[in-house]
């Protein structure tokens, strides 16, 4: 079983190497990061600048590793890319373990999310873990969790659908248990800071109201809860379709 892991918080992150730690114990890890923090990037793909592969020697758990001068979508199409070219064939990507929750509607603009998204539009299984806090203490119970879903991830293949995992930043003896969820829905408190005439820095604060809901991501987590989300990647509005059939626009 290969297994090829990314992330966007970097190669250097804790995370990263806590999953490949855990899933070594499943087959054999790869590794493909940024060269340094990546969070929010999304699907963002380098398309204009080249991009300086090197490789890690000093990663324990991962047969090979190696870091990207590009996004984590970059890092999950070039690591399934120059492993093909050495015979060897990807059967699951794993992103994370993330620093910093990946709920709600974060989901859309998470570099985690992405790069397991890659995997799928490469035909293969895939799986985003995260730990709720950017300054995650414990990462025990995102590291069971990533290994108890390990086997029934792989029946994804084909889905078209991303395993999303979340797990509170608390010890691995208080969380409650799993629970499956759908993803709330966030808004932001954003704003743009000028740090210098022309010069701005965007920043912002996620509102939770509108999130209150049982069987939301974000609350389940907040109330001690591991969660596993399916976020699929299917864009057509099915609905909107109908609608649009009944307008019998002509040109």
């Amino acid at each position: 079983m290969n297994i090829l892991i990314s992330n966007d918080d970097g190669i250097q992150a804790e995370g990263i190497r806590r999953l490949a730690q855990v899933l070594s114990e499943k087959g054999d890890v790869y590794v493909v990061a940024p060269d340094g923090q990546r969070s929010a990037s999304s699907h963002c793909l380098s398309l204009h600048d080249d991009l300086v592969l090197t490789q890690v020697e000093d990663f324990p758990a991962a047969k090979k590793a190696w870091k990207l001068s590009g996004t984590p979508a970059d890092c999950v199409k070039v690591g399934y890319d120059i492993l093909r070219k050495q015979g060897i064939h990807v059967d699951i990507v794993y992103a994370g373990i993330n620093h910093g929750a990946n709920l709600a509607t974060d989901t859309m603009y998470s570099g985690t999310v992405s790069a397991a998204a890659e995997g799928i539009f490469l035909g293969l299984p895939a799986v985003a873990v995260s730990v709720c806090d950017h300054h995650p203490q414990y990462f025990e119970g995102a590291c069971d969790l990533a290994a108890a879903v390990f086997e029934r991830a792989l029946e994804t293949r084909g889905k078209g659908t991303v395993v999303s995992l979340n797990a509170p930043n608390i010890p691995r003896s208080e969380l409650k248990g799993v629970k499956t969820a759908r993803l709330g829905t966030l808004t932001y408190h954003d704003w743009f800071e000028e740090k210098a005439p022309g010069v701005l820095r965007y920043s912002a604060a996620p509102v939770f109201d509108g999130c209150n809901e049982p069987d939301s991501d974000v609350y389940l987590t907040k109330s001690g809860w591991a969660t596993i989300a399916m976020v699929k990647y299917d864009l057509n509005d099915y609905e909107g379709l109908k609608m649009a059939e009944e307008w019998r626009i002509t040109i």
